[in-house]
């Protein structure tokens, strides 16, 4: 196992076309990381200069202590399991999985010990003598973390492996990863655009966002205090809801003033009344009111989402849509008028202008 340290780590192609800015920061020996983003971010880019299949413009990257900018990738000691699999067909499971000991030109006796441990920790035991054309896709990446296993890395890299497979053995593969990796404790950076597999899997999170880091932090860290306008969107599902409004108060409560209502704040106003904000709340932190509850805000009903154990609903107020997730069911319908009761302990200011968190 090994520590990764990367050092105002930049990525440019050609002369003009810069896509990593200046990224630094540290990954733990045995710890599970996250890089986390929309399309186009930067992440793979990083993954990939990480195990060296890209050149690095500038910065540094240290495995376990030791800068490996000029390093080959074979020479990193890290297994990168890829979004394809990237089996060989000709080649059974077994072969596929002992494939890198055999380059290596290890003993026999070991790659085949290696090989049968890996298929028991992913039980791929009746699987070894197949050909990857007679594999389920979950089947397929299990032998590919399998592959992984048998060299014994410093670092596991996994660039959006399950990115390929059907929604149920996402969620299995999810928990089989996890598990993976608190049996073996190896230092894992795992790569994806689906921010529930950060939410689910990480012990920390670094969201990436134009080639920079917006912020790294536990995922309900994220969750409960997310830095800026652009973390609290992207991390939560469904996304938290955003309202622009002015910050107000009278002395003894604070609200934002939009959409022709009163929202409330746990934070004081603090001299700022009148300053451009957005306001956020998750649609979790948000209840169904009785009319005439102080300070509830009037909605009208648009779509209605039940999902069994809770229930979705799509609302409007004023010129602007918001999300509540309440637990059951309801009776509301489309068009009725539904009345709001915000948690104001929950709630979330971020600056108009520079979308940073206040408070």
């Amino acid at each position: 196992m090994a520590a990764v340290s990367f050092r105002n780590i930049q990525k440019t192609y050609g002369s003009s076309v810069k896509v990593i800015h200046g990224i630094g920061f540290d990954i733990a020996d045995g710890e599970f990381v996250v890089l986390v983003g929309p399309s186009g971010c930067g992440k793979s880019t990083l993954l990939r200069m990480l195990a060296g299949l890209e050149e690095i413009s500038g910065g540094e990257i240290m495995i376990d202590g030791k800068v490996v900018n000029e390093l080959e990738s074979k020479d990193r000691d890290i297994a990168m399991v890829f979004q394809s699999y990237a089996l060989y067909p000709h080649m059974t499971v077994r072969d596929n999985m002992g494939f890198s000991l055999k380059l290596r030109k290890a003993d026999l006796k070991l790659t085949a010990e290696r090989v049968d441990n890996a298929a028991r920790i992913l039980n791929l035991g009746p699987l070894l003598d197949r050909f990857p054309r007679e594999l389920s896709g979950g089947q397929r990446q299990r032998v590919a973390m399998g592959r992984a296993i048998v060299r014994d890395p410093k670092v596991f890299l996994f660039d959006e492996p399950l990115s390929n497979l059907d929604a149920k053995l996402r969620v299995a593969m999810r928990a089989e990863i996890k598990a993976l990796h608190q049996r073996l404790k190896t230092t894992t950076v795992y790569v994806t655009h689906d921010q529930i597999e950060a939410m689910t899997m990480a012990d920390r999170i670094v969201v990436m966002h134009d080639g920079i880091v917006e912020q790294i932090g536990t995922p309900l860290e994220l969750f409960d205090r997310p830095g800026n306008l652009f973390v609290a969107q992207f991390i939560g599902s469904p996304a938290m809801n955003v309202i622009a409004g002015t910050l107000q108060g009278d002395g003894q409560r604070s609200w934002v003033q939009a959409l022709g209502a009163q929202w409330p704040l746990a934070i004081a106003a603090n001299g700022a009344t009148g300053k451009g904000v957005h306001y956020g709340i998750r649609p979790t932190d948000i209840n169904l009111a009785d009319a005439g509850t102080a300070g509830a805000i009037a909605a009208k009903v648009v779509v209605v989402e039940p999902t069994g154990a809770e229930t979705e609903l799509l609302l409007q107020v004023a010129d602007q849509q918001v999300t509540l997730v309440m637990h059951g069911r309801t009776s509301a319908q489309p068009d009725d008028t539904v009345y709001l009761a915000v948690d104001a302990a929950k709630t979330h200011v971020f600056d108009g202008a520079s979308g940073q968190r206040l408070g």
